[in-house]
């Protein structure tokens, strides 16, 4: 929530030692000399199982996180919170960045999941799972992101979420990179002020300059528009209080518990999640769809979805298979995604045009391959 560090890290999991030393002598030998011995004199001091386990591979990180890794394997970015901190707020992270155990890491790249996360909706439910630390609140994870009931949104709300959720984190990483002097923290200080009724004329001075240099109207407005679109995904009105979200989401909740008791998974990344924890008979569908996303909502992956006739959901499809993909397509294989296949190719090539006139998305190989823009 403040500003980066700049710390580099020596980041040695999926290696030996010989490996190590083989191909990073240098390194090797910085931490033979700085770690080495430092582990072994806890060993020493201590004699626990995981001080001999971290004696023993002593080259690694005591908690290597070998869970999250594949989790984050694959993506060019993934989505993560402070776990305690004033104002709960979600941000795209580079994949070259290691999250700390400060970090809570969700294991997505889709703007959609980062947008529903960002949402009014998520943060009151929150607020209500999560405990505190003095003043602050906590996100902990098996209360506040395990039971969270996504909405079952169609394409046409989840592209709508992912435009303003990229806007947001945009927004957010331009001002920061403009103005050394702002921090998460202090743009989001300012923006509670707003929305507790304070006039940007009534702002103390160096709240006018944060107000200013953070562009915190227009972070204001686009939080208010990912309010609106995910609380339209629920199908909910969007001034709800916050006593009636947190009753309408125990009883969604409740209700996906029943669906899951029944078989019925809503999956968020089905690609990643149904080979590791599906059921026989949705790896064998995954299989069949070669391994594509599924809608979202699905309780389990199906047959391609045909392309539709309509203009406004031929868009949101066709962001919708981009936003999923593991990197540029062209118009074919963004095609190859529908039931009609390549007959529909110069139809989605005009709408992959349209949308990078539009600047939603970026064109590569002389204008052959898209993918969607992404903040970070």
């Amino acid at each position: 929530m403040a500003r980066p560090r700049g710390v580099l890290v020596i980041d040695l999991f999926g290696l030996d030692a010989d490996q190590v030393r083989g191909q990073f002598p240098e390194v090797y030998q910085h931490i033979l000399t700085t770690v080495k011995s430092e582990r072994e004199a806890q060993y020493q001091k201590s004699a626990t199982k995981d001080a001999e386990g971290y004696a023993r591979l002593w080259w690694l990180f005591g908690k290597p996180r070998q869970e999250l890794r594949p989790t984050l394997d694959g993506l060019s970015r993934f989505i993560a919170t402070v776990e305690t901190a004033k104002h709960r707020v979600f941000q795209f992270l580079d994949a070259m960045i290691l999250p700390d155990n400060m970090l809570v890491a969700i294991g997505s790249d889709d703007a959609y999941t980062l947008g529903v996360l960002s949402s009014r909706i998520h943060i009151t439910w929150t607020t209500a799972q999560g405990g505190t630390l003095e003043d602050r609140p906590r996100y902990t994870k098996s209360q506040c992101f395990d039971p969270f009931p996504f909405p079952a949104a169609n394409d046409l709300q989840k592209q709508r979420i992912r435009v303003v959720a990229e806007d947001l984190d945009a927004h957010r990483k331009r001002v920061l990179g403009d103005h050394s002097h702002l921090t998460l923290t202090s743009i989001y200080n300012v923006r509670e002020k707003l929305r507790a009724g304070v006039a940007p004329d009534a702002l103390e001075p160096a709240e006018r300059r944060i107000f200013d240099d953070g562009l915190v109207l227009i972070l204001k407005e686009l939080h208010d528009r990912l309010d609106a679109a995910v609380a339209d995904a629920y199908g909910w009105p969007t001034d709800l209080a916050d006593e009636e979200i947190l009753a309408r989401l125990v009883a969604l909740n409740k209700e996906r518990a029943k669906e899951e008791a029944r078989g019925q998974v809503r999956w968020l990344r089905p690609e990643y999640q149904i080979p590791r924890f599906g059921t026989a008979k949705e790896k064998a569908e995954l299989d069949l769809v070669g391994g594509g996303m599924a809608a979202e909502g699905a309780a389990a992956v199906g047959p391609k979805p045909s392309y539709p006739a309509d203009d406004i959901a031929q868009t949101a499809a066709v962001m919708s298979a981009l936003a999923v993909a593991a990197g540029p397509m062209d118009a074919v294989v963004v095609a190859s995604t529908f039931r009609q296949g390549r007959r529909v190719a110069p139809k989605v090539g005009a709408v992959l045009a349209a949308l990078a006139r539009m600047g939603f998305v970026a064109s590569s190989d002389g204008g052959r391959t898209f993918q969607l823009r992404r903040a970070a």
